[in-house]
């Protein structure tokens, strides 16, 4: 049986008249977008357009809630209670699924530091799962491969894959290296694609500090507002398509 992975992108970042990202061309090498809820990013006209551009490419849909922080684009951390993160991410999850109309949505995948934050406080972790189950229990949680995180989900009742990062250097624990370090982004488009190839069919990554660790990549993750995106989300595509490797969306990957 042939390889398969999901690729992710995070989708409908804009705002307003501003514009993020290259969505209309990396949304042709994805299976699954992650479309901001209007927390960190996007408000109602960017995610029904954003809605409409997955479903005409047959993309599967899924909602990436955030701390309620638009100055900050979510990548701040926030000391909200458990409550309050609760209801903050129900009501996301509730407005983006207003726009897919009959459609469910596939996943749920938290954005920048309320992700980051799950993948170390199980308080938090918890609660992103209770939020998920109470919404729709057919959810599936995307989150960090390997992360205590994912154990949380499943021992919680909730469909759990492993997500890996193309672009995204990685710690010796599996974590991501913030973006305030140097080197945490990866801009050479042959070395994502080649990682991404290596994290896919061998299930290995190399860390920044050169050493290796065991990934299980159940989705990749590529990114659109980066420079050289698109190429990028081709190379990526391409190289895993070369190998003999099925790009299929989250739900179809065997758990």
């Amino acid at each position: 049986m042939a390889k398969q992975v999901d690729i992710n992108c995070d989708m409908g970042e804009s705002f307003g008249m501003y514009k993020l990202g290259h969505d209309e061309e990396v949304i042709k090498y994805i299976s699954s977008a992650n479309i901001a809820c209007g927390f960190h990013a996007g408000d109602p006209i960017w995610m029904n357009k954003t809605v409409t551009l997955a479903q005409n490419h047959g993309v599967e849909i899924g909602a990436h809630p955030s701390y309620p922080d638009l100055a900050g684009f979510g990548r701040r951390n926030m000391d909200i209670s458990s409550d309050e993160l609760k209801s903050d991410i129900l009501y996301q999850i509730g407005a983006l699924q207003a726009f897919t109309k009959d459609k469910k949505l596939q996943h749920v995948k938290p954005h920048g530091a309320l992700y980051n934050q799950a993948v170390v406080n199980e308080k938090i972790a918890k609660t992103i799962c209770e939020a998920i189950l109470e919404y729709d229990s057919n959810l599936i949680l995307l989150a960090l491969s390997g992360s205590k995180w994912v154990k949380t989900a499943k021992e919680m009742g909730l469909k759990a894959y492993n997500e890996i990062f193309a672009d995204r250097a990685l710690n010796d624990d599996g974590s991501l290296v913030s973006r305030s370090k140097e080197g945490s982004v990866l801009h050479d488009v042959n070395e994502v694609a080649d990682r991404s190839n290596q994290m896919v069919i061998e299930g290995i990554a190399t860390t920044i500090s050169g050493n290796e660790i065991e990934v299980e990549a159940d989705s990749l993750c590529i990114h659109g507002d980066t420079p050289g995106a698109v190429q990028m989300a081709m190379k990526i595509n391409n190289n895993l398509k070369s190998a003999g490797v099925e790009i299929i969306p989250l739900q179809n990957i065997a758990s």
